[in-house]
């Protein structure tokens, strides 16, 4: 336990900001959950929003947010176009 009084507040600053770090970690991982199963503009919006946020808090890096939103970006495109089946035409 603390002993200074500087060290009592800062364990309860340390307390506060973990819960909020928390909460946020929660928040963007939901919005990435709901957005893989219902791959939408809405949901994909919300997630890059949410991963964002947690970047701009330094909860995650900003690295690893790039690196997600490639993710779901990806994910999208391939949801948004059919897939093309390599057919060779036989017309000779």
């Amino acid at each position: 336990m603390p002993v200074t009084s500087s060290a009592k507040k800062a364990l309860k600053q340390e307390k506060r900001r973990a819960k909020e770090n928390k909460r946020t970690r929660r928040q963007y991982k939901e919005a990435i959950k709901s957005f893989l199963k219902k791959p939408g503009e809405k949901t994909l919006s919300l997630a890059y929003s949410l991963i964002d946020r947690a970047a701009k808090k330094n909860v995650i890096h900003a690295n690893k947010a790039k690196r997600l939103k490639s993710k779901l970006a990806k994910i999208k495109r391939k949801k948004a176009t059919p897939r093309k089946t390599n057919q060779k035409s036989s017309s000779k």
